[in-house]
């Protein structure tokens, strides 16, 4: 049956609708999405695929704007995005810089996205992530014939705002040796500092912009442990290593004031914008002082103002989208088991366990508060054991074996908190719940193999129908679910050997959610509303726990309290709230089918593929 609540044809009719509005949604803001980034029309955007050394290539997407022509060449600016970030990451970037007139290409980093892995483990040091390829590329051959070679540029944030500075290094070095001035006319750079040091500004032949977040994270690092900018021994070696021999040095920076010139190339800003580490690169603000300085030093006047900026648009639409494709899974599982196939995994729904009184509120709330506790001071033990365990990918080597140095992390804290969760429901169950009119066929945990596959099949066909539209919306428009550094987005097939490897660790948390939510957190006389968001906060507390603790403690001090495990720590913030929404989807398929089983194998399948395909890998192709 459907849901007993609801006559068989009505919920029927409501769900093939909900299917269709959530379709049409995501095809109208895939088509809206598209106008935006290519300026209605006024900048092409496509895909390229760069070879380069070592049988390695570098994918990316190109962005000309149609005033861009071989009788009018623009610059060319390289984006590239940092860690665990891909092209769709930066596109705002690109966005912006098209719609004034330059050409643009932001790149999958190696290792991320659709780029191939790099040889050296220093990749954004070495080889500028791909960007000293693409660089080579462009200033060489005569295909980009619309780009202006004398004003080619870089820019990227964090680890890609290293790869920008290394790249200036690289090519000033290169400029020496060939008495040429450097393929980078210019680089900027931003959310990181920690290469402007003497050994590398020594042989930089390009301007060079800086933009640092006041508060960024990573800070500690710093010579002075902050982000101030105004006196940071990294800013005043930049400001003065374009200054003329004799020169006064600066002794302290100006922020947003430019020194030296461009057509030498001594130009340097400095900017520290009063955000974060993570949302830098969606500041309007940030935004608009990297427009300008890219016009600035290119002497570029597009009669734009710098805070003219509609990349906003485009992330708002891949946010609908992104919420769209997963409420669509919904009605599509509800439509798929209606068919003959699958309409014998549909049971009445089981009688919801009493709700816990006197000693068993305690019981529960008690575990409720422990199982957050065990999620918050685990993680970060389980993300320094990863990297004892998979050493290869920790030491950013190419590796078969568990290659995703950052998802290690979080597969190993989901094991643990999976069979913790284990632990405590059946613990929980025999010693109090047994005793107060729970009983296992409340749990809906029955099922036979047959029972088994078809729910396994059930959940693959949705998978790949899901993953279908994705890539039936990229094709079309050429972009994904992106919202910021969160996104559902398209992969290479080899990904699905990673999906493989990973999932069965991560159904153990899955599985193990679907079981409490809908075993222990659904009440006699509840509200369906309140047994959700009971849930949604059970699933996802432990995890905002850390993220609490590390920005209150920075708040305080200055200083975020996981230092070495910062980036971890960042990486929350796309996973909370994939946690919060996690039991809302066990619960629905609960509701669907009367098992536990369809809502854990179809959202592990979908969540893993998102996280694998927006991190990190290190895989030897």
């Amino acid at each position: 049956m459907i849901l007993p609540e609801q006559p068989i044809g009505r919920a029927s009719h409501n769900s093939h609708r909900l299917l269709l509005i959530t379709v049409l949604l995501i095809v109208f803001c895939a088509w809206l999405g598209s106008q935006i980034q290519s300026d209605w029309g006024k900048v092409q955007v496509s895909g390229i695929k760069v070879p380069t050394h070592n049988g390695q290539w570098v994918v990316g997407d190109l962005y000309r704007p149609h005033t861009a022509t071989a009788n009018n060449p623009a610059p060319l600016v390289v984006v590239v995005p940092g860690f665990q970030r891909s092209k769709e990451a930066l596109a705002n970037i690109a966005i912006e810089l098209s719609r004034r007139g330059m050409v643009a290409v932001s790149i999958d980093p190696y290792a991320q996205g659709r780029s191939s892995s790099s040889l050296s483990r220093r990749a954004a040091t070495t080889e500028g992530y791909g960007m000293f390829a693409v660089v080579d590329y462009a200033a060489n051959t005569p295909n980009l014939n619309y780009i202006d070679r004398s004003r080619i540029a870089a820019t990227g944030h964090s680890a890609g705002g290293n790869a920008a500075i290394r790249g200036a290094n690289f090519f000033g070095k290169r400029a020496q040796e060939t008495g040429q001035p450097s393929l980078l006319h210019s680089v900027f750079m931003s959310g990181y500092v920690l290469t402007l040091r003497d050994d590398v500004l020594a042989d930089v032949r390009s301007n060079v912009g800086i933009a640092y977040a006041f508060y960024d994270e990573g800070a500690y690092r710093n010579e002075l442990g902050d982000g101030d900018m105004r006196i940071a021994p990294e800013s005043l070696r930049l400001v003065n290593s374009g200054g003329s021999p004799g020169e006064t040095p600066v002794s302290e920076v100006e922020i947003g004031r430019y020194y030296g010139e461009i057509d030498d190339r001594s130009l340097r800003v400095v900017y520290n914008e009063r955000t974060l580490h993570p949302f830098q690169p969606y500041m309007f603000e940030a935004m608009a002082n990297q427009i300008e300085y890219f016009e600035k030093v290119f002497r570029h006047d597009s009669g734009l103002d710098s805070y003219d900026q509609v990349w906003y648009w485009k992330e708002l639409l891949g946010l609908i989208s992104l919420v769209s494709a997963l409420v669509m899974l919904v009605p599509l599982g509800r439509l798929l088991l209606e068919t003959p196939f699958w309409r014998p995994l549909l049971h009445a729904l089981p009688s919801a366990v009493p709700r816990p009184r006197g000693r068993g509120r305690l019981v529960f709330w008690g575990l409720f508060a422990l199982g957050a506790l065990i999620a918050c001071f685990s993680y970060i033990p389980m993300a320094e054991l990863s990297q004892r365990l998979f050493v290869d990918a920790s030491s950013r080597r190419m590796t078969w074996f568990f290659p995703q140095r950052m998802n290690n992390a979080v597969m190993l804290w989901a094991v643990l908190n999976g069979l913790v969760g284990y632990a405590m429901f059946f613990g929980s169950y025999w010693f109090h719940g047994r005793h107060h009119g729970v009983r296992p066929e409340m749990w809906g945990a029955s099922i036979d193999r047959g029972e088994a596959l078809r729910t396994l099949a059930l959940a693959v066909t949705m998978f790949l129908l899901y993953y279908l539209l994705l890539f039936g919306v990229y094709w079309i428009f050429h972009v994904d679910y992106n919202f910021w550094f969160m996104g559902v987005r398209v992969f290479r097939p080899e990904l699905l050997i990673l999906l493989a490897m990973y999932l069965p660790f991560f159904f153990l948390f899955f599985l193990s959610n679907s079981l409490r939510v809908n075993g222990s957190m659904r009440w006699a006389g509840q509200p369906e509303w309140q047994g959700m968001l009971i849930g949604g906060l059970g699933n996802s507390l432990g995890l905002l726990l850390i993220v609490i603790v590390q920005y209150t403690t920075f708040a305080m001090t200055g200083t975020v309290y996981w230092t070495d495990g910062w980036l971890y720590v960042n990486l929350l913030f796309a996973v909370v709230p994939m946690m919060f929404v996690l039991p809302y989807f066990n619960r629905y398929f609960f509701r669907l089918t009367g098992r536990i089983w369809l809502g854990p194998m179809i959202t592990s399948m979908i969540f893993i593929m998102v996280l694998i395909s927006n991190t990190v890998f290190y895989l030897p192709i």
